[in-house]
């Protein structure tokens, strides 16, 4: 099971889809239709088999470890990916009321060149197919799931005190140049889960899945056969 980010669709985890075929079974799930955490998690769950391995990227990580809260003996295996335990800050939900505000106002697509600054290295910015397919995700998602998002994203629990209580096989893996989910963050996740494996990926922001595919199918690959 493979959860998008914000402003994500499927088109986030395709090379996974593809490349771990011989492997897994994965299903992109859609998390546009929720305005809170828990009811994004349970959306998942009531889709989902009765067992199966989890994978999310940033919201999608989120809403990964409220699905362990909820119903942590359906997991059997866990990634997290440019993604955080910690809440939202007080001026982190200010700056989400913000932008939710403007997408309600029809400021919707001067948002979308913005997050894709927060998301992708300068670097890759001129990248033209890179950069085509995450504006495109974002349209596909378009301005009222993203207020949904924005509120879900905002009002998400602390998720630090379930870490410890995590036992299945969980890999943590983070772009090196992530600016929006720094590495600190996985390392601290990555200590608090027992026996959880860090993964790096240079050269790499925040959404890591289409900037370094190969290098991500490779670490879920070893991840789901370990």
């Amino acid at each position: 099971m493979l959860l998008p980010g914000l402003l994500c669709s499927a088109a986030l985890w395709r090379a996974q889809v593809l490349g771990l075929a011989d492997v897994a079974d994965s299903r992109v799930m859609n998390l546009t239709t929720d305005a809170t955490m828990p009811a994004m998690a349970a959306r998942v769950l009531e889709q989902a088999p009765d067992t199966f391995a989890l994978a999310g990227l940033s919201m999608g990580g989120y809403c990964a470890l409220e699905i362990i809260r909820q119903a942590p003996e359906r997991v059997t295996r866990l990634a997290l990916l440019d993604t955080s335990a910690e809440p939202d800050t007080p001026d982190r939900t200010e700056i989400r009321m913000q932008w939710i505000d403007e997408a309600a106002a029809g400021g919707f697509e001067d948002l979308i060149p913005r997050h894709a600054r927060m998301y992708l290295p300068p670097s890759r910015l001129g990248e033209g197919a890179l950069a085509a397919t995450v504006a495109s995700s974002a349209r596909n998602v378009g301005a009222a799931a993203y207020q949904r998002n924005q509120k879900a994203i905002a009002g998400r629990a602390d998720s630090r005190a379930v870490l410890g209580t995590i036992t299945c096989p969980t890999l943590v893996l983070c772009g090196r140049q992530d600016m929006a989910t720094p590495l600190a963050l996985h390392e601290e996740m990555a200590k608090g889960i027992p026996g959880a494996r860090l993964v790096v990926i240079e050269d790499c922001a925040h959404l890591s899945p289409l900037e370094r595919p190969n290098e991500v199918t490779a670490a879920l690959r070893d991840w789901l056969t370990a």
